[in-house]
């Protein structure tokens, strides 16, 4: 039995210092150089990389391990590595917390409030915590503190909506061709910052086999949708059976391309990524997943392993982390994850600024130190190291994207621009550019409708020339109701554009002239103060003729 209750120190928190090796550390370095001795002398030997996280050893030259707190040191091997040993012996009260760290006083007042939410933690991912370090970057997301029960200024139930533009229970429909699927509300362990706190670790709240029925019977009937993120909660604390269900009722659907998993079960629970689990969601591909790390201090051995396992399964691997104070709130760290992220396969996807939902307003940091670590990403590290900072709309507007601003000026025949060094160039853009033929292409002629929902796109597409805020026409009437004799709307509609219904493919008219000095009478309209103008029976929208803003 592997009984390993050492615990590595980071200690970049001593600036200035070189920090000295421990016995351990000694013990793992001379491995490694014995391995690469050996390696070199036997030139006819399989090579072996040395490189590979997903190979690395231990002192004993054993694959490598983990911290296992000490109330877990006489529990066995094959119970210790069973995910279903790991959710049944979760702690979640300060009794347990306390006899495996050193809690403060704020940490103690979390964990004691009558009505805080949930706390379980695996022994897996508690034993990673510094028990005498108050600042352990882990220890901070998964342990409840006082300062939960402030409110702040924006703060809400459900910050982003989501329950708001769901259709079906647990379904949020957001954006035009995917869907957000919640098949549970428990999760391995649960995050501090949680954006689904309001339902997330309440079994009252969980969704029931009727309710998975209706979820799937909204994408049957939806043919639009074309993508599925599974979420929760994290679906991979379903049964086995339960899981598969699922996902092949979302396979067998003709339309559905693509089958995402959500999922910080590998973070909390490495030991869920078992042969089983693998073999059953090769069935069912084209699926990814994405995994949610924060710090580089949780991608362990064992992740590292259980990530492997995935990637061979043929499953790409996305990483999406939040911005949290106190926790990542440093380039160099954000750098060091995602070097660790890239080493292990897995793509950093997003960084997300912190969500306006209550019991987080401690972990919220200012935009500026997002916009900051991505300046010190960007150029800095490889591209496909560096993940798209984004702020997920209060109110539900979705994830809006934020970078520092790299186009310094433009004009009509070249762009200014500076690159991460600072360095200013000029691109020249082209005399003439033969535009792109939507008439011709198939991929226009067969584009994927977006009902309501083209934004800016649908102004350059000429679907409409303009977006309106709600209400806008209600206010500008100044409270008229009748339209006096000049409130035509034909005058307001603007030719060659179309409205939001669709394209037309009639060939724009030809201007008739002027007869007899007076002009041809317009038709008559067919809607009121107020209403959206609509193109006249025929009237081609710009769409359909190349015709940009």
């Amino acid at each position: 039995m592997r009984r390993d209750a050492g615990f590595e120190h980071e200690r970049s928190r001593k600036p200035g210092r070189k920090p000295a090796l421990d016995a351990r550390e000694i013990k793992a370095a001379v491995a490694h150089q014995r391995a690469l001795s050996e390696a070199a002398v036997d030139r006819d030997a399989p090579f072996l990389n040395l490189r590979d996280p997903a190979r690395s050893l231990g002192p004993d030259g054993r694959p490598a391990v983990s911290r296992r707190a000490s109330k877990w040191l006489d529990v066995p091997d094959d119970k210790w590595n069973d995910w279903r040993w790991q959710l049944s012996n979760r702690v979640n009260d300060l009794e347990e917390v306390a006899e495996i760290l050193e809690l403060t006083d704020d940490e103690r007042e979390g964990l004691g409030a009558p009505d805080k939410f949930r706390v379980d933690i695996t022994p897996y991912f508690i034993s990673l915590i510094d028990p005498r370090d108050p600042n352990d970057p882990i220890r901070r997301q998964v342990i409840p503190t006082g300062r939960e029960a402030q409110a702040f200024t924006g703060m809400m139930e459900d910050s982003l909506a989501e329950d708001r533009h769901s259709p079906v229970p647990g379904l949020v429909h957001r954006y035009p061709d995917r869907v957000l699927m919640l098949v549970t509300t428990q999760c391995a362990s649960y995050c501090r910052y949680c954006t689904r706190s309001r339902i997330v670790g309440d079994p009252t709240q969980n969704f029931n086999r009727r309710e998975h029925e209706a979820q799937l019977d909204y994408l049957r009937r939806t043919p639009q949708v074309r993508d599925v993120l599974i979420s929760g909660g994290d679906g991979l604390t379903l049964a086995p059976k339960l899981l598969e269900t699922i996902i092949r009722g979302i396979r067998e659907i003709p339309h559905i391309e693509i089958i995402r998993i959500g999922s910080r079960v590998p973070v909390f629970m490495p030991q869920r990524v078992d042969d089983e689990l693998c073999e059953m969601l090769q069935r069912y591909h084209p699926v990814w997943i994405n995994l949610h790390f924060n710090h580089p201090d949780e991608i362990t051995p064992e992740v590292s392993r259980a990530v492997d396992k995935l990637a061979r399964a043929g499953i790409p691997i996305g990483n999406q982390s939040v911005l949290l104070a106190g926790v990542n709130d440093c380039v160099h760290i954000q750098r060091a994850l995602v070097h660790k992220l890239v080493a292990n396969r897995i793509r950093p996807y997003y960084l997300y600024q912190c969500d306006l939902v209550e019991g987080s307003g401690h972990f919220r940091t200012p935009v500026g130190k997002g916009l900051e670590i991505m300046e010190g990403l960007r150029g800095h590290t490889s591209g496909y190291a560096v993940p798209t900072y984004v702020i997920d709309a209060p109110g539900g507007g979705g994830k809006i994207p934020v970078m520092p601003n790299y186009l310094i000026s433009y004009s009509d025949h070249k762009v200014v621009l500076r690159n991460y060094e600072g360095y200013i160039t000029t691109y020249e853009e082209p005399e003439t550019y033969e535009r792109h033929d939507e008439r011709a292409c198939r991929y226009c002629r067969d584009e994927r409708p977006e009902p309501g929902q083209s934004g800016v796109l649908g102004l350059l597409e000429g679907e409409r020339m303009w977006i309106e805020p709600r209400d806008f026409n209600d206010v500008h009437t100044r409270g008229n109701t009748e339209r006096h004799r000049l409130q035509d709307p034909a005058k307001w509609v603007p030719f060659g554009v179309g409205a939001i219904e669709g394209k037309a493919g009639a060939p724009l008219p030809v201007l008739e002239g002027r007869s007899n000095g007076t002009t041809q009478t317009e038709p008559k309209t067919d809607y009121g103060p107020g209403e959206e103008p609509r193109p006249r029976d025929g009237e081609p929208t710009a769409s359909a003729h190349g015709e940009l803003l």
